[in-house]
């Protein structure tokens, strides 16, 4: 059995998931690292980790799914052993439109993919966290989106919404289990080169944006993933139900 930290990263095959990944496992953490189709992105990812020293596994699950979300957690347990660290990562974009070309079957994708599957992993991680059940504690961190606070008018205000509910989400649960050795913080990553973009039909969105940017310009998966990693850590021991904007100013 594994005797490092754990820490399980849904949504790690690209991206901002996947910066996580490598740093956590940098920082010594024993790496889950879930995806829901692309295998390869996922394979490849393990192997740069263990090539340099680092434990990990990949879990294809899809985290909107409960009977896909109980075997990833059973995977875990059965091994990795203990859960210390959520980061709660996976999510979708569908293409750019306004909301009067929106059908219910783009809403309800977006939401389910998007809150439904936070939900599910903050559930089975509490169980396994909370001395109220007998764990010993342990962090959660959510990746939410500084389209939260902008609502991505024209562009995508239903991926805006779920991530409304990600930060509401991170209030309440911060709240709930403070008592219980838990800590839930939230990240709001900005305008990030990342291929999610292209999922909204756009992959130069950032470069065409990046002039509102008080910096002048996109951030990077790893300066996101840094931002997880401090939540994460004792460093901010003293911090819940916080929200951690890495938006360049925005």
């Amino acid at each position: 059995m594994n005797n490092k930290k754990v820490v399980l990263i849904t949504g790690a095959g690209r991206g901002i998931g996947a910066a996580t990944a490598k740093l956590f496992a940098k920082q010594g953490y024993a790496v889950c690292i879930n995806y829901k189709s692309n295998a390869e992105a996922a394979n490849r990812l393990a192997f740069e980790i263990t090539s340099n020293g680092g434990k990990c596994i990949t879990v294809q699950a899809d985290v909107s799914l409960e009977p896909d979300v109980l075997r990833l957690f059973s995977t875990i347990d059965q091994e990795l052993g203990c859960l210390n660290v959520l980061v709660n990562n996976a999510g979708v974009l569908k293409q750019q439109s306004r909301l009067e070309d929106m059908t219910a079957e783009r809403i309800n994708a977006i939401l389910i993919n998007n809150v439904t599957s936070y939900f599910l992993c903050c559930r089975e991680s509490v169980k396994r966290m909370s001395t109220r059940h007998g764990g010993d504690g342990g962090v959660i961190v959510n990746v939410s989106s500084g389209a939260a606070r902008s609502g991505s008018p024209n562009e995508y205000i239903d991926y805006a919404a779920s991530k409304g509910a990600i930060d509401t989400l991170t209030k309440g649960l911060s709240l709930e289990v403070a008592a219980e050795g838990i800590r839930v913080n939230c990240v709001r990553p900005g305008l990030i080169h990342t291929e999610m973009h292209a999922d909204g039909g756009e992959p130069d969105r950032v470069s065409r944006l990046e002039s509102i940017i008080p910096l002048q310009r996109g951030g990077e998966p790893s300066e996101v993933a840094e931002a997880i990693y401090w939540l994460a850590s004792d460093k901010s021991s003293f911090s819940t139900g916080n929200y951690l904007d890495l938006a360049g100013g925005l």
